[in-house]
């Protein structure tokens, strides 16, 4: 449910706005400015998280860095736990602790998100995979 919500905007920030909502939304500002403005705030409680374009759509990544799901994928595969788990991520994905933690905790806040992604991203695995197993098949 949304809640209707009043906002004077600066004229040439509107006009970006509405800009970007015709490209990205087709021309649904309202839906542009919400996305925005939840982003920020959880970019404002998780630093170092941003939010990137792809081809399974926009998702939470570090900056710099690997998407969110696949630190925490990575996290749930491997045997370690603790902080030996975490010391495993700085090696694989070859960034700092802090940012291993920062994804880690935005995961905590939302969990259904990122379950999803990797849900999403496992799919795709097994598909791509049954698709070159047909064609292996086929020609071998």
């Amino acid at each position: 449910m949304t809640v209707p919500l009043s906002i004077r905007f600066d004229t040439s920030l509107l006009a970006r706005l509405r800009a970007r909502a015709a490209s990205a939304t087709g021309g649904n500002t309202s839906a542009l400015a919400q996305r925005l403005v939840d982003e920020g705030l959880r970019m404002a409680d998780h630093p170092g998280v941003v939010f990137k374009d792809g081809p399974s759509g926009r998702r939470a990544a570090l900056a710099c860095g690997p998407d969110v799901w696949e630190i925490v994928k990575f996290l749930r595969e491997i045997d370690e736990r603790g902080s030996a788990a975490l010391e495993a991520a700085t090696e694989v994905f070859a960034i700092d602790l802090n940012r291993i933690t920062m994804a880690v905790s935005y995961y905590g806040h939302f969990r259904d998100e990122i379950d999803a992604e990797i849900a999403t991203a496992d799919q795709a695995s097994i598909e791509a995979e049954e698709a070159w197993r047909a064609q292996q098949r086929l020609i071998g």
